[in-house]
């Protein structure tokens, strides 16, 4: 394992010896993550969130762009204020928010969708440095490529998700590209009573908006019904059947990067209480009914 965090004393006394607080500091863990470790930290300035999180090349995660993307969104009004940073921490405010479960995404997805567009389209005039692209196929691929040389007990079904990826990627349709989030779990929507954020910039880039929108709705399970009110609030109006075909596989392949990305971490990350091979596994299951659903309205191989 290369990928382990900081966790109970040692990170509290990193937590500690930051530069950045006022005063007395009391620490409290904060749950939810699976891939980086949070505490809620409280000094004489208010409350912040301590972040930990190291370079995690297997996922294509690079802290200096996450930190870039954090303090983008911020100027641009969908995260919150980064307060501090150095290598392996970051220190930003703490919203004090309610965190989205998949109901709250459904009963909110015309919020949700507000929120995207504008996150797409209001994010590239903030963000720095070399462009960063997004793309959900390519991961994939990559990710068999790194399960293949790391002796994955999942090495032997590596030939039929990458045909599969193929297929999926062959329905896309031709859109715009947009900056993303690229993670949207209902997780990281949070929302204050007035308006949604967004947190969790790890894997954020440009892209097109079809894995934001597929993602959403696949990973808080919206039925066909909220999807495409969810989808119509994004584009003003009836999305048309190259589109609605295109979003139907992109959940799929949204389920199938979600589940290949356990899988490296099965080799590569130690978070605390997280497993691994039982999110595969929910992932891989949820794709299978996706894959149904998908294949039963547009046919194997669909383009």
């Amino acid at each position: 394992m290369e990928g382990h965090v900081e966790v109970g004393r040692a990170a509290e006394d990193r937590i500690r010896a930051l530069p950045c607080w006022r005063g007395r500091i009391d620490i409290a863990p904060l749950k939810g993550g699976i891939s980086n470790e949070s505490y809620l930290v409280t000094d004489g300035a208010g409350r912040h969130v301590a972040r930990f999180g190291r370079d995690y090349p297997f996922h294509h995660v690079y802290r200096d762009r996450e930190l870039m993307t954090a303090r983008a969104a911020h100027a641009a009004g969908f995260g919150p204020e980064v307060r501090y940073a150095e290598p392996g921490v970051m220190v930003s405010a703490y919203l004090g928010a309610k965190t989205y479960g998949a109901g709250d995404v459904a009963a909110q997805r015309r919020r949700v969708a507000d929120l995207l567009s504008r996150f797409h389209t209001r994010m590239p005039a903030e963000v720095s440095g070399a462009a960063f692209l997004f793309w959900p196929f390519h991961v994939v691929r990559d990710y068999a490529r790194t399960l293949a040389a790391g002796g994955s007990r999942m090495a032997a079904h590596l030939p039929a998700y990458l045909a599969l990826a193929d297929e999926l990627e062959a329905a896309q349709a031709p859109l715009p590209i947009v900056f993303g989030h690229n993670d949207l779990l209902p997780a990281n929507i949070l929302d204050d009573g007035q308006r949604l954020w967004l947190i969790d910039f790890e894997y954020a880039g440009f892209s097109t908006a079809m894995f934001d929108l597929a993602g959403t709705t696949s990973n808080a399970g919206l039925s066909p019904e909220e999807a495409e009110d969810f989808l119509a609030a994004y584009f003003g109006g009836a999305p048309d059947p190259a589109i609605r075909r295109a979003h139907s596989a992109m959940q799929c392949a949204s389920l199938l990067r979600e589940a290949m990305w356990s899988m490296v971490s099965e080799l590569h990350l130690a978070a605390p209480g997280a497993d691994y091979v039982g999110y595969t596994a929910e992932n891989l299951d949820r794709l299978d009914r996706a894959l149904d659903h998908y294949r039963t309205t547009y046919g194997k191989n669909a383009q």
